[in-house]
């Protein structure tokens, strides 16, 4: 499986807005031809969308919801916990909807984008001067250990279902990077902005609640909060990693570490390649 790599308007760290497409004029001929003409006037002049092709966005899903991740590193579509639930990052259709960004800092356009074989986790790649850095992407699978009840249903359980978490690592190959996380959720398809709090006190969670859900974000990085928003800023050295959880599973658990982070990552990749080996014939 691949991703569209192709280039698209740098969009800044803050929620764009739409810039407005000029009014096109009727025309006084109104032949066919006359009238394509004027279309393709009006459609080169009216200002670039600073939404990302749709074609561009990877898909995730742990088979009860799906995200859609931008190539700026966002994640622009989340309903939680199921397909058919309210948003709570929304900005694939409107800047105000809600994101949720692991990216080097100020920096829009990654080097590469690809599915790891035969598996539906991202790996993204970012080349910054001397400067590398590799980020990892899942709505992850584990073992199934007990009934869920965050999505019940009524088929038979499998071996493995949904974590209910999306897991976000990054690792610096080469030189050094700044990294900068920014979580703004807008839950109920943007209506209503999240309100966050730092769970008993630590920089390293924070739970965001808003429409009668709450998620919780988890990481190592220093957390701040910045009215509906968090953030996080670090700069990596070769060989360090981050990692970033964010957790609507029951009681809210979340990876503990950057090893617990790549041990879901890993338990993810092996369901896919599992599954995709019993649809071959």
């Amino acid at each position: 499986m691949s991703v569209s790599e192709k280039k698209k308007p740098a969009r800044t760290n803050e929620r764009g807005k739409r810039a407005p497409a000029e009014a096109a004029v009727r025309p006084a001929d109104t032949s066919g031809a006359a009238r394509a003409a004027l279309e393709r006037r009006a459609q080169s002049a009216a200002a670039p969308s600073t939404f990302p092709p749709i074609a561009d966005y990877a898909f995730l899903s742990n088979c009860h919801t799906g995200a859609l991740l931008a190539p700026d590193g966002s994640i622009d579509w989340l309903c939680v916990p199921r397909f058919d639930s309210p948003s709570v990052f929304g900005s694939l259709l409107d800047r105000e909807g809600g994101l949720f960004r692991l990216a080097p800092y100020g920096i829009n356009v990654p080097s590469a984008r690809y599915y790891e074989p035969g598996t539906n986790v991202m790996i993204t790649t970012w080349k910054l001067g001397d400067g590398w850095i590799q980020v990892r992407d899942a709505l992850t699978m584990g073992p199934r250990t007990h009934e869920d009840g965050i999505t019940p249903h009524t088929r038979p359980p499998a071996d493995y279902d949904a974590d209910h978490m999306l897991v976000r690592t990054v690792t610096c190959l080469e030189g050094e990077v700044h990294v900068e996380l920014v979580c703004e959720p807008a839950f109920d398809y943007g209506r209503t902005p999240a309100e966050w709090a730092l769970v008993d006190g630590s920089r390293h969670a924070a739970d965001a609640t808003g429409a009668g859900v709450t998620i919780r974000l988890a990481t190592d990085l220093d957390l701040g909060i910045e009215a509906n928003r968090v953030r996080a800023q670090r700069t990596l050295s070769k060989g360090e990693e981050a990692y970033v959880t964010l957790s609507w599973s029951e009681e809210l658990a979340c990876a503990t570490s950057v090893d617990d982070a790549t041990r879901r990552l890993d338990a993810t990749v092996r369901y896919w390649r599992r599954w995709l080996g019993r649809a071959r014939p």
